[in-house]
């Protein structure tokens, strides 16, 4: 059989494959990229469901728009309204569609800016689900350095004015899987760059609503009403899987009137509409007024599994590891340091955790290129406080 040579590009995610390994009886697993399923509001869904049902039962069960049921279209802008009320940004209904969720926007993006040997700039590191997807439709991955505050700038200026790329992807708040936030002063000077040289950026922003204590700066979509012309080269991608249910697959992306036409046509071709139902069911749910609720309930327990996890990995693991203590978002990222001979390649430690009873996923496969073989994701979100603690210590045994 032939496939197409796209595919040669592309490669099963190490992820994926890392998840084969955990059916080992008693494994604690730090490997997930996916929000706890007990934090998941099941009465306040049953009850959108049920009223989605009771007010329209043809428009929730019938064939709808491409462009997005158009309830959960207002009930979406209303909700980004809101959180950009601080920069008095603004989102219309007509201006956004809605995905299945925003890795549908990703693959979207893809399908209508990325032509064979197209460069494109992502963080270094970043979503591994990314690096595949742009690389499926031909791309050339190029790799942005990061910090704890995010992309450097300077050196992501120097790496368009020499790659000219077809668009910039960042996860500028609490990122998969760096867990950096970009400050503020960069988001503006990123907005800024956008216009200068004409180069699309795209906002994915999954996590900027789970934050532990102060809240993070303004998106960059907020911070367009600051940047006058901003508007005009940004892409920002939404979703609602992990602060309510990734089981819903609810999405969206909000850019240019011209890019989101075309989107919208490759969608038609994909999958003709998200589920209507689905769509119909987040609507009643915004429009009951849980989500405040419920962002509050999950702030409170993340936070909590990441300040354990924080200070497991500083007394179990001590100089042999360094990290950032996240400030929101699902996620650690760490180095192995090799202080006191202990090991510095995290994909041999992952082979000794699994040996011990513990998973993590090694850093390598989030960069496009040059990947530091010392770095390793660590997830608290499904775990609670004492497995944390627990898995830490084996962590530190496995080293």
């Amino acid at each position: 059989m032939q496939f197409a040579q796209r595919l040669d590009n592309v490669e099963t995610s190490a992820i994926r494959e890392l998840f084969k390994l955990l059916g080992k009886p008693g494994i604690i697993s730090f490997a997930g990229g996916f929000p706890d399923s007990a934090m998941f509001d099941v009465e306040g869904i049953r009850e959108a469901s049920a009223k989605a049902l009771a007010e329209d039962p043809g428009a929730a069960l019938q064939y709808g728009a491409t462009e997005g049921f158009n309830p959960l279209r207002e009930q979406l802008a209303a909700f980004m309204v809101e959180k950009m009320k601080s920069t008095g940004a603004q989102v219309t209904p007509e201006g956004l569609i809605v995905t299945t969720g925003s890795q549908q926007a990703l693959d979207l993006l893809g399908k209508t800016l990325v032509d064979p040997g197209a460069k494109v700039i992502v963080e270094a590191p970043t979503f591994l689900a990314t690096i595949q997807c742009f690389r499926l439709y031909g791309a050339q991955v190029i790799g942005a350095p990061i910090d704890a505050q995010g992309v450097q700038v300077d050196q992501l200026e120097a790496l368009i004015a020499e790659h000219k790329p077809r668009f910039v992807y960042l996860i500028p708040t609490f990122g998969n899987p760096s867990g950096a936030t970009l400050s503020l002063e960069r988001r503006k000077r990123i907005l800024e760059l956008a216009v200068k040289t004409q180069t699309v950026v795209i906002e994915d922003d999954p996590y900027g609503d789970l934050y532990f204590g102060e809240a993070p700066p303004p998106s960059l979509l907020a911070l367009t009403a600051q940047v006058p012309g901003s508007r005009d080269w940004l892409v920002h991608c939404g979703s609602l899987s992990k602060v309510l249910s990734p089981g819903l697959r609810v999405g969206w992306m909000i850019a240019p009137p011209a890019l989101l036409a075309k989107a919208t046509m490759c969608k038609q071709f994909s999958d003709a509409h998200t589920s209507t139902f689905a769509q119909a069911t987040a609507t009643q749910y915004l429009k009951a007024g849980r989500m405040p609720g419920t962002l509050a309930r999950v702030r409170t327990v993340y936070a909590e599994r990441a300040q354990a996890m924080g200070e497991s990995l500083k007394k179990e693991l001590g100089d042999a590891i360094e990290f950032t203590q996240p400030g929101g978002g699902l996620f650690f990222w760490a180095r192995l340091t090799g202080a006191g001979g202990k090991l510095k390649d995290a994909n041999e430690l992952a082979k000794r955790a699994i040996e011990k009873g513990v998973a993590f996923v090694p850093g390598a496969p989030f960069f496009a290129t040059n990947p530091d073989v010392s770095a390793l994701r660590l997830s608290f979100a499904t775990v609670g406080v004492e497995k944390i603690r627990e898995g830490v210590e084996r962590l530190g045994k496995a080293i």
